[in-house]
């Protein structure tokens, strides 16, 4: 694991998942830096884990802000710098975005972050095991990682955690009884849990630039077909994005019936981890999109299983069934 992030194995705290290390992440440093400030700076776009977390802090008298993104799900710099504080002590930033694939420019807000000494962290879950992630060349300090994102066993993951100085972090548990993990997370190991990490660590450090190339070409071919379709458009940047996520707009069809009526096609609304809400994404809302808009994006991810022949059928069915929906609408 330490191999796929360029950093130290001393570096890496096993967690339950990307949530548990989020929690000790963000209120580690709320907790331990509370003498130097109490303010947070994160985005709107944040998956619930970070937004949720935050609010909690806020409860507790923590300031936080939520920066607004563009149209394109992108964070504009000026704006993070406008932000800041003196009291501000952390800015968290996610790495790709779950539900549209937008990749933040994370070593540039890095080095926003550290040009104030404010620690930076990323929910980078979307993006290990699918991009480069070297933790030293990006000026992470804290990133936040799980492993059934690529393709090892869900119930683990865990936190890096910058040890070299200048921007050493020193972080209090969240879970007290017994100090493992130098401290910061007590509990027994989910030693077969870590070792699948491990060995899907490996295998996604062997494979990635493979499974990138073929991925993201079947992800244009997918494209292309669905696009065909009158009133339909990609929600986010299609330049800074993540090769296997499509986020795309059917104006005029509900994506719950979409969803329903797909046989053998698993499609989501939204955040796979929220897809029952019945809000609008809030992702997509911050991209200036209407109500309606919202409700009518569906979320395609393909993996290292995906084929040709399914993104054939994904084409077709989709936009038959897209033409069926807006005949009944209309």
């Amino acid at each position: 694991m330490a191999s796929l992030l360029g950093c130290e194995p001393m570096e890496i705290i096993f967690t339950s998942g990307a949530t548990e290390a989020i929690n000790l992440a963000i209120k580690g440093v709320a907790k331990e830096y509370k003498h130097k400030g109490n303010h947070i700076i994160t985005v709107s776009t944040e998956h619930p884990a970070v937004l949720d977390t935050c609010k909690s802090l806020e409860e507790d008298g923590y300031a936080v802000t939520y920066l607004p993104v563009q149209c394109d799900g992108l964070i504009d710099l000026e704006t993070l710098k406008a932000a800041i504080r003196p009291e501000t002590i952390l800015i968290s930033v996610m790495f790709v975005n779950n539900e549209t694939g937008v990749i933040q420019p994370i070593k540039e807000i890095a080095a926003v972050a550290h040009e104030k000494d404010i620690f930076f962290m990323t929910d980078a879950t979307q993006a290990v095991g699918k991009l480069p992630v070297n933790v030293q060349e990006m000026g992470v300090d804290l990133l936040a990682f799980s492993a059934h994102k690529f393709y090892g066993p869900k119930g683990v993951g865990g936190l890096y955690v910058r040890s070299k100085r200048p921007f050493k972090v020193k972080l209090p548990a969240l879970l007290h009884g017994g100090g493992h993990e130098r401290g910061m997370r007590s509990g027994t190991l989910n030693v077969p849990g870590i070792v699948g990490l491990g060995e899907a660590a490996r295998i996604a450090r062997a494979e990635m630039t493979a499974d990138a190339k073929r991925i993201g070409e079947l992800r244009d071919e997918l494209e292309k077909g669905l696009l065909e379709t009158e009133g339909s458009f990609v929600n986010g940047s299609t330049t800074n994005r993540l090769y296997n996520v499509s986020n795309i707009c059917f104006e005029g069809a509900d994506a719950d019936a979409i969803i329903a009526g797909l046989e053998n096609i698993m499609v989501s609304n939204g955040s796979a981890c929220s897809s029952t809400k019945v809000e609008p994404s809030h992702v997509l809302s911050a991209m200036g999109l209407s109500d309606d808009q919202c409700y009518a994006s569906i979320r395609i991810s393909l993996g290292r299983f995906t084929t040709r022949d399914e993104i054939t059928a994904a084409v077709t069915d989709i936009k038959n069934l897209v033409a069926s929906l807006r005949a009944m609408n209309a």
